[in-house]
């Protein structure tokens, strides 16, 4: 039975409503690396240290597929934009595309020679792009299933490399304390992050696409001005590595997951914490809001091998 948990539901205004326990989705047997939502908001893709990918029905919280090809820790999965395809990168080296619908490979993307950490559509579904181990950030052709081309820059493993809502940058995040964005167009650096003291763990665009979220080993989240490349704020209050960072859909509120097994919400324009939710028996590995910002995920970690669905009253007033 699982222990009750007082959590308290944060509407994106701020304002503060009656709480209400999250939904555990149980089903894993390893640490939840990544949750995102299907682009409808239906579906929940999940992915695991036990080797696969599972998808959830977010309104039953049963899950109804489940993705076995990868031979080692599937540490990334994200939806395209119609929801009809997944992808995926592993320890094996290799970045998976499959057929939401049957579970099918589509297509196995071979050329990273470290683990792969991150992979991410571009808007206009034309394009996947790839981090790692190695690294590199490659871009690769959907359609074809060609590299198109490798960006080099970090000095050390990249966590994550994410599209700006436009298309037109890339961010990415680095052990080697940085985080970098990137000219799709050219390839070319157009800005280097610094200041954070400690490895990165993940970088988020803001919907509009203005601010980005970093979050590091150094317990700090930090929020930066995308066309100045200048911190905005430092948030303080995590104790611990920070692994996972979202902002809601109405750009209103930053989430943060940490190894001290808190999330907390962030108000994206002050900077001041809004609320601390517990309940994970581990660190916090993975945040997802839902398209509709009504419901954040969260995937445990470090023992806990838990997925929550957090209701948090809506994208708007």
């Amino acid at each position: 039975m699982q222990p009750v948990v007082a959590v308290v539901v944060v509407l994106a205004s701020g304002l503060v409503a009656a709480g209400q326990q999250p939904r555990i989705l149980e089903g894993h047997r390893g640490s939840v690396l990544a949750v995102n939502f299907a682009p409808n908001g239906t579906l929940l893709a999940s992915c695991s240290r036990d080797k696969t990918i599972k998808l959830w029905d977010v309104s039953s919280g049963k899950p109804t597929r489940m993705f076995t090809d990868h031979t080692a820790d599937v540490y990334s999965v994200t939806f395209s934009a119609k929801g009809d395809v997944l992808a995926s990168g592993s320890t094996d080296k290799t970045v998976r595309l499959w057929d939401a619908q049957t579970g099918a490979v589509i297509r196995t993307l071979e050329g990273h020679t470290g683990i792969v950490r991150s992979v991410n559509f571009s808007p206009d579904q034309k394009t996947l792009v790839s981090a790692g181990v190695d690294m590199t950030i490659r871009l690769w052709d959907i359609e074809t299933g060609k590299l198109t081309r490798t960006l080099k820059g970090h000095s050390a493993r990249v966590m994550i490399v994410v599209y700006s809502p436009d298309g037109k940058t890339l961010a990415s995040a680095s052990s080697d304390k940085t985080a970098r964005l990137w000219d799709v167009e050219t390839g070319e650096t157009k800005a280097v992050l610094e200041g954070h003291t400690g490895g990165l763990e993940c970088v988020a665009f803001s919907p509009n696409g203005k601010l980005l979220a970093t979050s590091s080993q150094d317990s700090t989240v930090r929020i930066w001005d995308v066309d100045t490349a200048k911190v905005r704020h430092i948030l303080k209050g995590h104790i611990g590595e920070i692994d996972s960072v979202s902002f809601s859909p109405d750009g209103a509120t930053v989430a943060s997951g940490c190894k001290d097994r808190t999330i907390k919400l962030w108000d994206a324009q002050t900077g001041k914490l809004r609320r601390t939710m517990t309940g994970h028996t581990g660190r916090v590995e993975s945040l997802a809001f839902s398209p509709d910002g009504r419901t954040l995920a969260s995937g445990g970690g470090g023992g806990d091998t838990s997925i929550r669905l957090w209701e948090m009253g809506g994208a708007k007033e």
